[in-house]
Protein backbone atom coordinates (compact mmCIF):
# COMPACT_ATOMS: atom_id res chain seq x y z
CA UNK A 1 0.00 0.00 0.00
CA UNK A 2 2.72 2.19 0.81
CA UNK A 3 4.03 3.25 -3.05
CA UNK A 4 -0.17 3.72 -3.61
CA UNK A 5 0.52 6.65 -1.00
CA UNK A 6 1.27 9.65 -3.44
CA UNK A 7 -1.41 8.29 -5.73
CA UNK A 8 -4.17 8.31 -3.40
CA UNK A 9 -2.83 11.72 -2.10
CA UNK A 10 -3.16 13.25 -6.02
CA UNK A 11 -6.00 11.94 -6.21
CA UNK A 12 -7.59 13.28 -2.79
CA UNK A 13 -6.06 16.81 -3.65
CA UNK A 14 -7.60 16.88 -7.34
CA UNK A 15 -11.35 15.57 -6.18
CA UNK A 16 -10.98 18.51 -3.27
CA UNK A 17 -9.86 21.46 -5.96
CA UNK A 18 -12.86 20.20 -8.28
CA UNK A 19 -15.05 20.01 -5.67
CA UNK A 20 -14.69 23.71 -5.06
CA UNK A 21 -16.74 25.52 -7.88
CA UNK A 22 -15.09 28.15 -9.53
CA UNK A 23 -17.06 31.55 -9.05
CA UNK A 24 -15.43 32.69 -12.22
CA UNK A 25 -14.81 30.43 -15.00
CA UNK A 26 -13.28 32.76 -17.27
CA UNK A 27 -10.00 35.06 -16.77
CA UNK A 28 -8.88 37.93 -19.22
CA UNK A 29 -5.22 37.96 -19.54
CA UNK A 30 -2.28 39.57 -21.77
CA UNK A 31 -0.24 37.61 -23.13
CA UNK A 32 3.73 38.39 -24.79
CA UNK A 33 3.84 37.74 -28.65
CA UNK A 34 6.07 34.46 -29.25
CA UNK A 35 6.42 33.33 -25.96
CA UNK A 36 4.39 30.57 -23.92
CA UNK A 37 3.14 31.93 -20.20
CA UNK A 38 2.48 29.70 -17.44
CA UNK A 39 -1.16 30.56 -17.28
CA UNK A 40 -1.28 29.25 -20.76
CA UNK A 41 0.83 25.93 -20.35
CA UNK A 42 -1.62 25.67 -17.19
CA UNK A 43 -4.60 25.12 -19.79
CA UNK A 44 -2.91 23.25 -22.36
CA UNK A 45 -2.12 20.79 -19.40
CA UNK A 46 -5.87 20.43 -18.35
CA UNK A 47 -4.74 22.03 -14.76
CA UNK A 48 -6.89 25.42 -14.95
CA UNK A 49 -10.27 23.68 -16.12
CA UNK A 50 -13.09 24.36 -15.90
CA UNK A 51 -11.79 27.54 -15.51
CA UNK A 52 -10.46 29.25 -19.38
CA UNK A 53 -8.20 31.95 -20.70
CA UNK A 54 -9.15 34.70 -22.63
CA UNK A 55 -6.63 36.68 -24.53
CA UNK A 56 -7.22 40.51 -24.76
CA UNK A 57 -4.09 40.81 -26.51
CA UNK A 58 -0.16 41.45 -25.84
CA UNK A 59 1.62 43.16 -23.67
CA UNK A 60 4.71 45.76 -24.07
CA UNK A 61 6.29 45.50 -19.94
CA UNK A 62 5.04 44.03 -16.60
CA UNK A 63 4.31 47.61 -15.24
CA UNK A 64 1.65 47.88 -18.12
CA UNK A 65 0.61 44.56 -17.43
CA UNK A 66 -0.33 44.86 -13.50
CA UNK A 67 -1.62 48.72 -14.16
CA UNK A 68 -4.12 47.00 -16.24
CA UNK A 69 -5.02 44.55 -13.67
CA UNK A 70 -5.80 48.06 -11.36
CA UNK A 71 -7.92 49.31 -14.04
CA UNK A 72 -9.81 46.03 -14.51
CA UNK A 73 -9.53 45.66 -17.80
CA UNK A 74 -7.23 42.23 -17.44
CA UNK A 75 -8.25 39.61 -14.26
CA UNK A 76 -4.53 38.76 -13.45
CA UNK A 77 -0.62 40.26 -15.03
CA UNK A 78 2.97 40.14 -13.80
CA UNK A 79 5.38 41.98 -13.27
CA UNK A 80 9.14 42.57 -11.85
CA UNK A 81 8.99 42.14 -8.41
CA UNK A 82 10.21 46.69 -7.86
CA UNK A 83 7.53 47.43 -10.26
CA UNK A 84 4.67 45.71 -8.21
CA UNK A 85 5.86 46.82 -4.81
CA UNK A 86 5.82 50.67 -6.12
CA UNK A 87 2.39 49.92 -7.02
CA UNK A 88 0.86 49.25 -4.07
CA UNK A 89 2.96 51.83 -2.49
CA UNK A 90 0.61 54.11 -4.12
CA UNK A 91 -2.11 52.38 -3.16
CA UNK A 92 -3.34 50.25 -5.67
CA UNK A 93 -5.14 47.36 -4.34
CA UNK A 94 -3.56 44.32 -5.27
CA UNK A 95 -1.60 41.74 -4.19
CA UNK A 96 1.47 38.79 -5.62
CA UNK A 97 -0.24 35.22 -5.24
CA UNK A 98 2.48 33.21 -7.20
CA UNK A 99 6.25 34.04 -8.76
CA UNK A 100 6.39 33.17 -12.83
CA UNK A 101 10.08 34.30 -13.65
CA UNK A 102 13.54 34.76 -12.29
CA UNK A 103 17.26 33.90 -12.37
CA UNK A 104 19.03 31.03 -12.80
CA UNK A 105 22.41 29.42 -14.26
CA UNK A 106 20.80 29.46 -17.52
CA UNK A 107 17.84 31.99 -18.02
CA UNK A 108 19.52 35.36 -17.29
CA UNK A 109 19.94 38.78 -17.91
CA UNK A 110 22.85 40.29 -18.87
CA UNK A 111 24.46 43.98 -20.11
CA UNK A 112 26.57 43.79 -23.00
CA UNK A 113 29.00 46.60 -24.19
CA UNK A 114 30.89 46.16 -27.91
CA UNK A 115 34.06 44.13 -27.50
CA UNK A 116 35.95 47.02 -28.07
CA UNK A 117 34.41 49.40 -25.66
CA UNK A 118 36.94 50.88 -23.16
CA UNK A 119 33.58 50.38 -20.42
CA UNK A 120 34.63 48.13 -17.56
CA UNK A 121 33.38 49.08 -14.56
CA UNK A 122 29.80 50.92 -13.00
CA UNK A 123 32.24 54.57 -13.14
CA UNK A 124 32.58 54.52 -16.83
CA UNK A 125 28.84 54.37 -18.23
CA UNK A 126 28.77 57.93 -16.52
CA UNK A 127 27.19 60.42 -19.87
CA UNK A 128 26.58 56.92 -21.15
CA UNK A 129 23.56 56.14 -22.46
CA UNK A 130 21.98 52.45 -21.87
CA UNK A 131 18.87 50.25 -23.59
CA UNK A 132 16.31 49.22 -21.44
CA UNK A 133 12.86 47.58 -22.44
CA UNK A 134 11.20 50.63 -20.05
CA UNK A 135 11.39 52.15 -17.04
CA UNK A 136 10.95 51.01 -13.67
CA UNK A 137 11.79 47.86 -14.34
CA UNK A 138 14.03 44.54 -13.92
CA UNK A 139 16.39 46.30 -16.24
CA UNK A 140 16.16 49.51 -14.55
CA UNK A 141 16.66 48.04 -11.45
CA UNK A 142 19.48 45.94 -12.12
CA UNK A 143 21.51 49.04 -13.43
CA UNK A 144 21.04 51.12 -10.27
CA UNK A 145 22.25 48.24 -8.14
CA UNK A 146 25.62 47.70 -10.41
CA UNK A 147 26.12 51.21 -10.16
CA UNK A 148 25.56 51.78 -6.63
CA UNK A 149 27.81 49.07 -5.70
CA UNK A 150 30.32 50.31 -8.13
CA UNK A 151 31.01 53.19 -5.81
CA UNK A 152 28.42 55.81 -7.79
CA UNK A 153 26.59 58.26 -5.77
CA UNK A 154 22.95 59.20 -6.66
CA UNK A 155 24.19 62.09 -8.10
CA UNK A 156 26.54 59.66 -10.19
CA UNK A 157 24.05 57.95 -11.46
CA UNK A 158 21.36 59.99 -12.32
CA UNK A 159 24.02 60.77 -14.94
CA UNK A 160 23.76 57.47 -16.27
CA UNK A 161 21.14 57.89 -19.47
CA UNK A 162 18.40 54.97 -19.39
CA UNK A 163 17.10 54.65 -23.14
CA UNK A 164 14.13 53.04 -23.61
CA UNK A 165 14.79 50.67 -26.46
CA UNK A 166 12.11 47.19 -27.64
CA UNK A 167 14.21 44.28 -26.69
CA UNK A 168 14.48 42.96 -30.54
CA UNK A 169 16.15 46.37 -31.45
CA UNK A 170 18.61 46.32 -28.71
CA UNK A 171 21.23 44.39 -29.94
CA UNK A 172 21.43 46.74 -32.78
CA UNK A 173 21.21 49.71 -30.66
CA UNK A 174 24.73 48.75 -29.23
CA UNK A 175 26.23 47.67 -32.69
CA UNK A 176 25.29 51.20 -34.08
CA UNK A 177 26.70 53.24 -31.19
CA UNK A 178 22.99 54.47 -30.21
CA UNK A 179 23.48 53.23 -27.06
CA UNK A 180 26.95 52.15 -25.10
CA UNK A 181 25.74 49.29 -23.11
CA UNK A 182 21.95 47.07 -23.89
CA UNK A 183 20.26 44.40 -21.80
CA UNK A 184 20.01 41.07 -23.62
CA UNK A 185 18.30 37.92 -22.44
CA UNK A 186 16.92 34.89 -23.51
CA UNK A 187 16.89 34.19 -27.33
CA UNK A 188 17.97 37.76 -28.08
CA UNK A 189 21.01 37.28 -26.07
CA UNK A 190 22.39 33.85 -27.26
CA UNK A 191 21.41 34.75 -30.67
CA UNK A 192 23.50 38.21 -30.00
CA UNK A 193 26.80 36.39 -28.90
CA UNK A 194 26.34 33.89 -31.46
CA UNK A 195 27.08 36.86 -33.55
CA UNK A 196 29.83 37.74 -31.70
CA UNK A 197 31.70 40.88 -31.31
CA UNK A 198 30.18 42.02 -27.82
CA UNK A 199 31.27 41.64 -24.21
CA UNK A 200 29.29 41.19 -20.96
CA UNK A 201 29.49 43.48 -18.24
CA UNK A 202 27.32 42.16 -15.47
CA UNK A 203 24.25 40.58 -14.94
CA UNK A 204 21.41 40.34 -12.44
CA UNK A 205 22.91 36.74 -11.97
CA UNK A 206 26.18 37.94 -11.19
CA UNK A 207 24.20 40.61 -8.44
CA UNK A 208 22.17 38.40 -7.15
CA UNK A 209 22.51 34.83 -7.70
CA UNK A 210 19.29 32.45 -8.66
CA UNK A 211 15.41 34.41 -7.32
CA UNK A 212 12.58 34.69 -8.44
CA UNK A 213 12.25 37.90 -10.08
CA UNK A 214 8.29 38.70 -10.70
CA UNK A 215 5.11 37.63 -10.13
CA UNK A 216 1.52 37.61 -11.10
CA UNK A 217 -1.00 39.80 -8.92
CA UNK A 218 -5.13 39.71 -8.48
CA UNK A 219 -6.86 42.74 -7.52
CA UNK A 220 -8.11 42.57 -3.76
CA UNK A 221 -11.52 42.86 -4.49
CA UNK A 222 -11.00 39.38 -7.33
CA UNK A 223 -9.49 37.18 -4.57
CA UNK A 224 -12.16 38.36 -1.95
CA UNK A 225 -15.06 37.50 -4.40
CA UNK A 226 -13.72 34.69 -6.26
CA UNK A 227 -11.57 32.81 -3.45
CA UNK A 228 -11.64 29.70 -5.94
CA UNK A 229 -11.03 31.29 -8.54
CA UNK A 230 -7.68 32.37 -7.19
CA UNK A 231 -6.94 29.34 -5.93
CA UNK A 232 -7.88 27.36 -9.15
CA UNK A 233 -6.00 30.29 -10.90
CA UNK A 234 -2.38 29.87 -8.39
CA UNK A 235 -2.67 26.34 -8.27
CA UNK A 236 -2.66 25.29 -12.12
CA UNK A 237 0.10 27.77 -12.45
CA UNK A 238 2.22 25.97 -9.77
CA UNK A 239 1.52 22.69 -11.52
CA UNK A 240 2.69 24.11 -14.47
CA UNK A 241 5.93 25.53 -13.64
CA UNK A 242 6.41 22.50 -11.27
CA UNK A 243 5.67 20.16 -15.12
CA UNK A 244 8.26 22.75 -16.88
CA UNK A 245 10.91 22.39 -14.38
CA UNK A 246 11.22 18.51 -14.21
CA UNK A 247 9.99 17.85 -17.84
CA UNK A 248 13.42 17.52 -20.14
CA UNK A 249 13.82 21.22 -22.06
CA UNK A 250 13.17 19.71 -25.35
CA UNK A 251 9.29 18.03 -24.43
CA UNK A 252 8.83 21.47 -22.87
CA UNK A 253 9.74 23.33 -25.95
CA UNK A 254 7.96 21.01 -28.50
CA UNK A 255 4.89 21.95 -26.32
CA UNK A 256 5.53 25.40 -26.72
CA UNK A 257 5.90 25.37 -30.10
CA UNK A 258 2.48 23.17 -30.61
CA UNK A 259 0.47 26.04 -28.37
CA UNK A 260 1.65 29.00 -30.43
CA UNK A 261 0.39 27.39 -33.28
CA UNK A 262 -2.66 26.57 -32.67
CA UNK A 263 -3.50 29.77 -30.99
CA UNK A 264 -3.25 31.08 -33.81
CA UNK A 265 -2.00 34.22 -33.41
CA UNK A 266 0.50 35.03 -36.86
CA UNK A 267 3.54 34.90 -34.30
CA UNK A 268 7.42 33.89 -34.68
CA UNK A 269 7.95 30.77 -32.55
CA UNK A 270 11.82 30.84 -33.34
CA UNK A 271 12.43 32.01 -30.30
CA UNK A 272 11.07 28.79 -28.44
CA UNK A 273 14.06 26.67 -29.37
CA UNK A 274 16.47 28.56 -26.90
CA UNK A 275 14.02 27.78 -24.00
CA UNK A 276 16.43 26.66 -21.17
CA UNK A 277 14.15 26.49 -17.68
CA UNK A 278 11.71 28.25 -16.11
CA UNK A 279 14.31 30.71 -13.80
CA UNK A 280 11.65 30.41 -11.20
CA UNK A 281 13.06 29.85 -7.50
CA UNK A 282 10.65 28.60 -5.20
CA UNK A 283 8.66 25.50 -5.89
CA UNK A 284 5.63 26.03 -7.74
CA UNK A 285 6.37 29.70 -7.94
CA UNK A 286 6.30 30.09 -4.10
CA UNK A 287 6.96 34.05 -3.00
CA UNK A 288 9.65 34.47 -0.55
CA UNK A 289 9.79 37.86 1.66
CA UNK A 290 13.29 38.01 0.15
CA UNK A 291 12.25 38.83 -3.59
CA UNK A 292 10.12 41.85 -1.89
CA UNK A 293 12.01 43.29 0.45
CA UNK A 294 15.31 43.77 -1.34
CA UNK A 295 13.45 46.26 -3.75
CA UNK A 296 11.25 47.40 -0.71
CA UNK A 297 14.26 49.16 0.53
CA UNK A 298 15.75 50.07 -2.80
CA UNK A 299 12.62 52.31 -3.49
CA UNK A 300 13.44 53.38 0.69
CA UNK A 301 16.67 54.60 -0.51
CA UNK A 302 15.76 56.46 -3.62
CA UNK A 303 13.25 58.45 -1.51
CA UNK A 304 10.18 56.87 -3.30
CA UNK A 305 8.88 54.98 0.13
CA UNK A 306 9.50 55.89 4.12
CA UNK A 307 11.11 53.15 6.20
CA UNK A 308 8.28 50.96 7.70
CA UNK A 309 5.85 52.60 4.91
CA UNK A 310 5.96 48.53 3.33
CA UNK A 311 6.99 45.14 4.59
CA UNK A 312 7.26 42.45 2.33
CA UNK A 313 5.78 40.21 4.50
CA UNK A 314 2.41 41.68 4.44
CA UNK A 315 2.21 41.98 0.78
CA UNK A 316 1.82 39.03 -0.91
CA UNK A 317 0.04 35.40 -0.16
CA UNK A 318 1.12 31.80 -0.60
CA UNK A 319 -2.14 30.70 0.56
CA UNK A 320 -3.59 29.33 -2.50
CA UNK A 321 -0.15 27.27 -3.63
CA UNK A 322 -0.51 23.75 -3.08
CA UNK A 323 3.07 23.42 -2.73
CA UNK A 324 3.73 26.01 0.54
CA UNK A 325 3.45 22.74 2.91
CA UNK A 326 6.58 21.71 1.81
CA UNK A 327 8.52 24.18 1.49
CA UNK A 328 11.07 25.38 4.47
CA UNK A 329 11.54 28.49 5.22
CA UNK A 330 8.53 29.92 3.17
CA UNK A 331 5.52 31.78 5.15
CA UNK A 332 2.17 29.42 4.56
CA UNK A 333 0.14 32.30 4.59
Amino acid sequence: MKFLRPFLLAALWLGLAASAAAEQTELRYQGWTGQVTFPELAEDLGYLAPVKLKWIGNTISGPQDIQTVVTGDIDFGGAFNGAVAKLIAAHAPIKPVIAYYGVDDTTWNGYFVRADSPIRSARDLIGKKVAVNTLGAHHEFMLREFLARGGLTPAEIQQVTLVVVPPVSGEQALRQGQVELTTLGGVLRDKALERGGIRKLFSDLDLYGNFSAGTYVLRDKFIKDNPNTARRFVEATARAIEWARNSPPEEVRARFDRIIAQRKRNEDNSTIKYWKSTGVAGKGGLIADKELQVWIDWLVKDGVLKPGQLRAATLYTNEFNPYRTEAVGVAAK
